[in-house]
């Protein structure tokens, strides 16, 4: 078996299958009451941190892909990022009908009024695109250059849940603090490997310039 029909046959599904998981265990506890006292938290946090563990993972794809060599991993980043906006759908859907009963005349007005929930809310509308052109198809059709400016949404998306999930706590930060540490250092490392190269070819100019001037300064 080559290495391309493992990754497609084996490895993807079960990656798959592993990705609904907590959503399998959330539905368990809620159909056999082994929630908390207030149901309505536990779905909101459970379906809201694992949108954000989602995100931070996808993000991990591509480091992980150029630090291993293992160039199969890039294949997992739509799988991943599509179960980020299902989960992230699913916290929001939490909002609408377990909160708020589809009450627009409340909905409208509470967005704006709750810094978290817009920021939340505006991280969520982000991820749309970016769901709706995960296919092979869209891709070609948008270009390489253009789908990769497009998906480079998930950063701002990122940071975005993490202050939504620091401006929603009311005491520990601890958590949603050592997310944004996570994706500060994933963001730190994009922006590494895009400036290491230009720095790069900053000083070999340097150098190469260094020796005419000094020898132009020699010359009688």
């Amino acid at each position: 078996m080559t290495q391309t029909v493992f990754v497609r046959k084996i490895l993807k599904p079960v990656v798959f299958l592993l990705c609904l998981l907590p959503i399998s265990l959330l539905a368990y506890d809620f159909f056999t009451d082994n929630l908390s006292a207030n149901p309505l938290d536990d779905i909101t946090d459970t379906t809201g941190t694992w949108t954000l563990r989602f995100i931070v993972i996808t993000l991990c794809v591509t480091p992980v892909r150029r630090l291993t060599k293992w160039a199969p991993a890039g294949k997992f980043r739509r799988l991943l990022g599509l179960y980020a906006f299902f989960y992230g759908s699913l916290h929001f859907m939490t909002y609408l009908y377990f909160d708020k009963f589809f009450e627009w005349e409340e909905i409208l007005p509470d967005i704006p009024k709750r810094p978290f929930i817009t920021v939340g809310f505006a991280s969520l509308v982000l991820m749309i695109p970016l769901a709706l052109t995960s296919t092979d198809r869209i891709t070609k059709w948008m270009g390489g250059k253009k789908w990769n400016a497009l998906h480079r949404l998930i950063y701002v998306t990122a940071i975005g849940g993490v202050i939504h999930y620091l401006w929603l706590v009311k005491a520990d930060t601890s958590r949603p603090l050592t997310y944004g540490a996570i994706v500060a250092v994933l963001l730190g490392y994009r922006l590494w490997v895009y400036l290491a190269p230009k720095i790069a070819s900053l000083r070999m100019k340097q150098k190469s310039v260094s020796p005419q001037t000094e020898r132009g300064q020699l010359a009688p």
